[in-house]
């Protein structure tokens, strides 16, 4: 199971905010980085704006948040979490993971899952471990059972506790805070004078702390939990982040849906009353089985659709007693088996009975299409199958399907399936207040992580503003509890009327082809959204940041011209794996392309190491004690004596090369797509020549000397990379053809001066130097638009090097001029070499520059002679 590319933008954010750390070494500063420099969408990180600054609720403890709706594979993101956050700590430091859940049932799930070694998410942090991974419970931690002071030196640790669990509210959890015979091997490095307990030893630890569900967690209590067991990095997982958290990620429901995580948009109908929605549920539930088996005919997969039916009572709160609630849903079975539906595909799942626990819903020998719950679903509970929501509250009620609608939104297999009624959920609901029902939804929707924009309402007749009335004429302050036991206890099944209930026919009832259209409907549109995000490559931002990010359209004088503009990218010729005997495909070029064959272990290997002297980082002392610096910032000379001792000990001089290469391979991290093995390789032949006094240097400054090296790969591996391109241009296996298109509307973050001639309403930030050669450029008679071409999201020459000009330039004439300005005091050799090979293949309609303001460089220009070049152009 491999990340989905959402999933991997939430890593790369997360790799992203830790780089900005060690370069700040100060988390607030680094989480300002990280917004007003991103590269998906820059936002000024103040306070009324954009996102705001960061909230320091632990001091020196980096404590941020990822925002991902329900179903996107929160505990999968998390899982490969852990080896980037760990990545960039010291590598002796004891490898230990706090896992916070917020309840017992997602408690035993999480447990379950993370201890199943044929499950993804062991899978994939064992691979990140070298399968050196325990998962223990409370219960297992407090017998220390497998968990001593040799454990957590040699392998991760996952320590998975309920919220409550640490808290201490009661006699059994203050088990983790009491002395325990059990952990005496904790003794050598707690000290014989301090008691030894579970609290302690964790503190010690100074564990990555996970919180799932972490809206659950943020109380003052919570807080103070959090601060008690001395944590290293706090990563919240949630689809529903609170005003205190620290966002560096967020998914958009279109994500999943391109993913076929989820099945949306809800498709919502409301009904005249209970009836006629249990008629629908068992029309519609058979409508989408027929399709489901006719999708496993042609190949695709076993679905079995399950309708859940949320029964309330009249009063809207839980039953008052077991008895109570197991009359009322027992009375609504009684229902579905009376118009001769089998009672072994109708089960009951409440607080009080549970008859699904045994129950392998999505197996085929299960035949349970029919689960009767009323608010018992709303976490922990995942089952694909599930795709009709069908409310039995009283018709005079606001129905409440907040707390279980997300249960209906997981996509069966992860998977877009023939039958677009299948890649969509369902709300069927009977209520005169549909209006409030709507804003449950909505509210539902939320929870879930999503938006109001992700329901669509079927035409229906009985929505109807509620009337205004004073909100105290509805209370009777003087009821007794004998009248709401009354109230609550009454039969919820009084009006259902099975004569009107027909079983399922081959030809739909009014009702469901209207549902059938809207669903028909509303698939298409979202395909065809799909299909014009990915042909015209726009990046569509969530919808928390289009909220937070102002953008700035084509201005109208400009709009047909810019249309016609479709700039040339470099193409792969590749071989097809086609059924229809398609020989070759066209794929764009990846740097990655043009480093198959490269053999880093045959390259050369001379580097200066004499000059690190010079080159060691100035760090200083005072900046550390700063109550924003985390402290696993990576500084040369920090590394404990007794790491190094084992390293550089005498009577290890055979294995010196082997623990040092180990260490490298670590603090280097994945170089892809250049493999490990090569890299192992090459840093063992330098090391090889190594004498005894470089190593005692390199044992000093680990980080500097590593640098060095992993400086040298990258240019080993772009020189490669280089000739590759050219030899692949004179074989025309890479060629150049039309590809990217303006996009009508930007979203740059920071904005610059109004400069004449501008492309777009308001254009990108620009430095003192960019602005100066713009403004010149935009005041020449022959220069019809410019526009600032934006790091990372906007054009690319894509080759041996990734490369992102300054400036697009249209001339009246109808040639398009790719600007680069460079500073006097940067080099910048490689996209000079890169820009010349794409203006000679792009055809005599395009220009490429790279500018200089006073340096003279080979292949580029003075800004002097550039302005007297361009102003014939």
């Amino acid at each position: 199971m491999e990340l989905k590319p959402y999933q991997q933008q939430v890593i790369a954010d997360l790799s992203m905010f830790l780089e900005y750390i060690q370069e700040t070494k100060d988390v607030k500063e680094a989480f300002y980085d990280f917004w007003a420099k991103h590269p998906k969408t820059p936002l000024f990180p103040f306070v009324g704006t954009a996102i705001e600054p960061y909230k320091n609720n632990i001091p020196r403890v980096p404590h941020i948040c990822v925002k991902v709706p329900t179903a996107g594979g929160k505990t999968f993101i998390a899982c490969n979490a852990i080896k980037t956050i760990y990545d960039s700590f010291p590598l002796e430091k004891p490898k230990a993971v706090i896992w916070l859940v917020p309840s017992i049932t997602i408690l035993d799930q999480t447990i379950k899952n993370l201890k199943n070694p044929s499950h993804p998410y062991r899978q994939k942090i064992n691979a990140h471990f070298g399968n050196k991974v325990e998962v223990f419970d409370k219960a297992t931690l407090l017998q220390g059972s497998g968990f001593n002071i040799t454990s957590i030196k040699e392998q991760l640790n996952i320590l998975v506790f309920s919220f409550d669990s640490l808290r201490a509210r009661n006699k059994e959890d203050r088990k983790v805070f009491q002395e325990n015979g059990n952990l005496q091997s904790f003794e050598a490095v707690l000290g014989k004078e301090n008691d030894i307990t579970l609290g302690a030893v964790i503190k010690y630890l100074n564990p990555l702390v996970i919180v799932d569900e972490s809206h659950n967690a943020e109380s003052d209590l919570s807080v103070d939990m959090l601060k008690e067991i001395n944590p290293c990095f706090i990563l919240d997982l949630t689809a529903t982040p609170r005003n205190n958290s620290n966002i560096i990620s967020f998914i958009d429901a279109l994500e999943l849906k391109k993913e076929n995580m989820v099945k949306l948009p809800v498709i919502v109908y409301n009904h005249q009353d209970k009836t006629e929605v249990i008629n629908s549920s068992l029309q519609l539930q058979r409508r989408l089985e027929i399709q489901a088996i006719e999708e496993e005919k042609n190949g695709g997969k076993y679905i079995r659709p399950i309708v859940l039916f949320q029964a309330q009572p009249k009063n809207g709160k839980d039953f008052i007693n077991e008895e109570e609630e197991k009359s009322n849903v027992q009375k609504l079975k009684e229902k579905l088996i009376e118009l001769k539906i089998p009672e072994n595909q109708i089960k009951i799942k409440t607080a009080n009975i549970n008859e699904i626990k045994n129950e392998d819903l999505m197996s085929k020998d299960c035949e349970v299409r029919f689960i009767i719950t009323i608010n018992a679903l709303k976490e922990g509970w995942d089952c694909p199958f599930a795709y009709i929501l069908a409310s039995l509250a009283d018709k005079s009620s606001a129905v409440d399907v907040e707390q279980i609608l997300g249960r209906v939104l997981r996509q069966p297999y992860v998977t877009k399936h023939n039958f677009p009624l299948l890649n969509l959920s369902y709300v069927l609901t009977a209520s005169s207040k549909f209006l409030e029902t709507l804003d449950n939804i909505v509210k539902g929707l939320n929870k879930a992580g999503f938006s109001d924009k992700d329901y669509k309402l079927v035409n229906s007749t009985t929505i109807e503003e509620p009337k205004k009335q004073n909100p105290l004429a509805q209370l009777d302050v003087f009821a007794s509890n004998e009248q709401l036991v009354k109230d609550s206890s009454e039969d919820i099944t009084a009006d259902i009327d099975v004569t009107r209930i027909s079983m399922p026919a081959e030809t739909p009832s009014t009702t469901i082809s209207e549902i059938e259209k809207t669903a028909f409907d509303q698939n298409e549109i979202f395909e065809r959204t799909v299909s014009e995000i990915d042909e015209n490559k726009t990046i569509v931002l969530p919808n928390e940041i289009q909220q937070l990010v102002k953008s700035y359209s084509i201005k109208n004088i400009f709009k047909e011209e810019a249309k016609k503009i479709s700039l040339p990218q470099f193409f792969l010729k590749v071989p097809a794996n086609d059924l229809f005997g398609k020989k070759e495909e066209e794929l764009p070029l990846e740097k990655e392309n043009l480093l198959e064959g490269f053999k880093l272990s045959q390259e050369e290997r001379k580097i200066d190491f004499a000059s690190i002297s010079s080159e060691l980082y100035k760090v200083d002392l005072d900046e550390t004690k700063s109550e924003h610096t985390p402290t696993f910032v990576r500084l040369d000379g920090l590394v404990k004596e007794s790491v190094m001792a084992y390293i550089l000990d005498p009577s290890r001089k055979d294995t010196r090369v082997k623990n040092f290469t180990k260490r490298i391979m670590d603090i280097i991290g994945n170089m892809y797509p250049i493999p490990d093995k090569e890299i192992e390789k090459y840093i063992k032949l330098i090391l090889e020549d190594f004498t005894d006094e470089q190593f005692n240097d390199f044992a000093n400054n680990e980080y500097t000397y590593t640098d060095k090296i992993k400086n040298k790969i990258k240019f080993l591996s772009e020189a490669f990379a280089e000739q590759k391109f050219k030899d692949f241009l004179d074989t025309d296996k890479v060629f150049i053809k039309p590809s990217f298109n303006l996009p009508t509307n930007i979203s740059p973050g920071t904005t610059s001066k109004d400069i004449t001639k501008s492309l777009y309403e308001k254009e990108g930030s620009m430095n003192g130097y960019e602005e100066k050669v713009i403004n010149e450029i935009g005041n020449m008679t022959n220069i019809s638009f410019w526009t600032r071409n934006i790091e990372r999201r906007g054009f690319r020459i894509n080759g041996f090097v990734n490369h992102y000009p300054d400036f697009i330039i249209q001339t009246k004439s109808g040639k398009t001029i790719i600007l680069e300005t460079k500073g006097d005091h940067l080099d910048a050799e490689q996209k000079i070499r890169l820009g010349n090979f794409w203006a000679n293949k792009a055809g005599n309609n395009y220009r490429y520059f790279m500018v200089y303001e006073r340096r003279t460089v080979d292949g580029a220009y003075k800004l002097e002679d550039f302005l007297n070049l361009i102003k014939n152009i």
